[in-house]
């Protein structure tokens, strides 16, 4: 089983990509930045952009039946490095308890945000 996943709830795709594709149990977010759905406009600072960008991950999941709770997996992508204490303590207040694998890395997207956040996430048993 191959479903797309489409929200007005997230910034749509800027390119040939789905927000979510849900396959064999999971769902695969690509990647979301922090821009608002409803005006395109992104917060300054790397906290305000940390938190829109989960926002906008949580919104994606719950189209496709699902909540960050049931996120197994997430990338970090950091524009700068030195911003991940802040970005870590405000993702920490989107996974409080048994938070996901992770990875974070510095990269340059290629827009200028901050953040940008990918996950994994398992489908609950229906």
């Amino acid at each position: 089983m191959r479903k797309v996943i489409r929200t007005e709830r997230a910034p749509q795709p800027v390119g040939p990509y789905s927000q979510a594709i849900i396959a064999n149990g999971f769902v695969y977010v690509a990647g979301q930045g922090p821009a608002d759905p409803a005006t395109g406009r992104w917060p300054e600072d790397v906290a305000g952009q940390t938190a829109q960008t989960l926002r906008n991950i949580q919104a994606i999941l719950e189209a496709a039946g699902c909540s960050l709770a049931d996120v197994i997996k997430t990338n970090v992508y950091l524009a700068d490095r030195r911003d991940f204490g802040v970005m870590n303590e405000v993702y920490k207040q989107f996974f409080p308890t048994d938070p996901p694998a992770r990875t974070t890395v510095q990269a340059h997207p290629p827009v200028e945000i901050k953040v940008e956040i990918d996950c994994i996430a398992v489908l609950p048993e229906q």
